[in-house]
């Protein structure tokens, strides 16, 4: 069995903003970045360029934050047509980043260069 990896972002019309998602997604292997709206590929293009490599096992890892609309109400959809689609493929989507204990740290890391020297 082949696994591969998708990083799912919303997807932006600031070009930049998509390649830095694109260079996340660059660090797995065997992975694609896909983009919910202003971004290619989308997810089901993601999907069919990975089938069509020989995956067998998806792994769908949503760059949100937080479990919003689009990974409540979106996401579980197109899931659900690309069963469809894929019968031979194992598709699998991951919590969103909140709640993930490195979250917290890059947040006081953040607030830290604020006010560098400062406590």
């Amino acid at each position: 069995m082949k696994t591969a990896y998708i990083l799912f972002a919303h997807g932006s019309s600031v070009a930049s903003a998509n390649d830095a998602v694109r260079a996340v997604a660059a660090t797995l292997p065997d992975a694609e970045a896909a983009f919910l709206e202003q971004g290619r590929p989308n997810l089901e293009e993601a999907v069919a360029a990975l089938a069509a490599q020989g995956a067998t096992r998806i792994a769908v890892i949503p760059y949100f934050l937080t479990l919003g609309l689009h990974m409540q109400r979106d996401l579980p959809r197109i899931i659900d047509r690309l069963a469809g689609i894929y019968p031979g493929v194992e598709i699998r989507v991951t919590a969103p980043l909140d709640g993930h204990p490195a979250l917290a740290t890059i947040v006081r890391d953040r607030a830290a260069q604020a006010f560098p020297g400062k406590e």
